[in-house]
This record gives C-alpha cells, structure tokens and sequence, in this order.
C-alpha cells in the first residue's frame, strides 16, 4: 500500500501508539531469553495479555493505576503461572522493559514523515516515566513533536477521552490526525472516536471488529511513507 493510500491529503500530524507499534513488547524477554527458559514465548505473552487486560479491567471499573504498575503486577501474574522460571530475572526484565527495542523502521519512518511537514507524536497506555525512558533509549526523541500519555486522562484506552489528548495537545481536529496501531482493539477505540486510523497488521493476524475499520492495513511503519 502507497503512503497516498495509507494517509489521508488533509493530515497534518501522525500518531503512534508505542508498545507493540514503535516497541517491541517481547523484546524484554527475548534479552534474557536463556534466563527465563524454553517457555520464554508463552511467558512473555502472558505478561502482555496480563497487562492489557488488567488496563480495561480498571477502565470498566472507574479505577486508574499507572500502567508501569500493571506492568510489574502482569509479570509478577506470568511467574505464577510458569513456576519454573526463576524470579531472580525480575529486576532484569523490567530494566528491559523500560527501555524495549524499537522496530528497525521506526526512527526512518518518522523523520521521512516530518521532512514531510508532518507532525509526529505518541500516544500511549505507558505513563510518562515509562515512554521518557523508552524514547530515549531508541534514540527518537528528536524525531517527535509530542509524547503523550494517557495518565493525563486518568483512564486507559480505549476511552475516547485518551484519544482526546492528541486533538488537544497538537491543536487539530480530529480528521487531520493519523492515527497508526498494530492492537486492533486500539484501532477500534481510534475509529469509533473518530480518527483516520491505520493498523500496523505485522503477523498477518485476521481482522476483527468490523464495525469499527480502519481506513487502511499495513504490514510495517515503513509503508506509510
């Protein structure tokens, strides 16, 4: 898909969600992998389905907790569940995970879409520790004109008043805003708020959601531009 296909004529800024999208969630076990063992893969897909599901969990329930602290509870939850894996790699995968991989595309994809005239920012479940720490480790700071964090809301995603952050803090309405995910639900959340939404479908994964499109599929961040 063409970028004149991915990204609608009247934008002026693009988005990213940031874990998954720009990071690489997995990254974190993937550096310790020979630490945590042959389960290692299913280990760390627990921590992150742990972790999403204990956000919606508190949105539905009015509550908020920074998703830093979701973060140790969802992995403190896999240790649990895989009992073999030694806890004393805790600490480790947790430095990992303040400072996760970003995609090789990323960092080209986002000075190619500002040498565009077109503004770059994140929005993210990760409070504003977590993605300062994330961000500056991938180098990216410099290619980003907002970091923003949905704790300023006090609710999680798929809230629309998350997605408000962004029309608020780059001063745009909400169709001049890209916003690109590789988490379908995330997308759903963008579209039904109202946002031209693009969904980074990394792994070929089926669509879901229908009711609720995005207004165009990707395979990486580099085809955007």
């Amino acid at each position: 898909m063409s970028s004149s296909a991915a990204l609608p004529a009247q934008a002026k800024a693009v988005v990213f969600d940031a874990y998954g999208t720009l990071f690489d969630v997995h990254s974190a076990v993937a550096r310790h992998m020979g630490a945590v063992g042959p389960e290692a893969a299913r280990f760390s897909e627990v921590w992150r389905t742990k972790q999403l599901e204990y956000s919606w969990v508190l949105s539905l329930a009015g509550r908020y907790e920074p998703f830093w602290s979701l973060t140790e509870q969802a992995l403190d939850y896999a240790f649990a569940r895989f009992p073999d894996v030694d806890r004393s790699v805790r600490p480790l995968l947790l430095e990992a995970y303040r400072t996760l991989d970003a995609y090789p595309e990323v960092l080209g994809t986002l000075n190619a879409l500002r040498s565009r005239g077109l503004k770059t920012g994140i929005l993210s479940n990760g409070d504003p520790g977590m993605l300062t720490a994330a961000v500056e480790s991938a180098g990216l700071a410099g290619s980003l004109d907002a970091v923003l964090s949905v704790d300023a809301a006090g609710i999680f995603k798929t809230s629309p008043r998350t997605y408000k952050l962004a029309l608020t803090s780059l001063s745009l309405e909400a169709d001049e805003i890209a916003f690109v995910s590789s988490n379908r639900w995330d997308i759903a959340g963008a579209t039904a708020f109202g946002l031209h939404t693009i969904w980074v479908n990394r792994l070929g994964l089926p669509d879901e959601y229908a009711e609720l499109a995005p207004q165009a599929v990707v395979t990486s961040l580099d085809r955007l531009v």
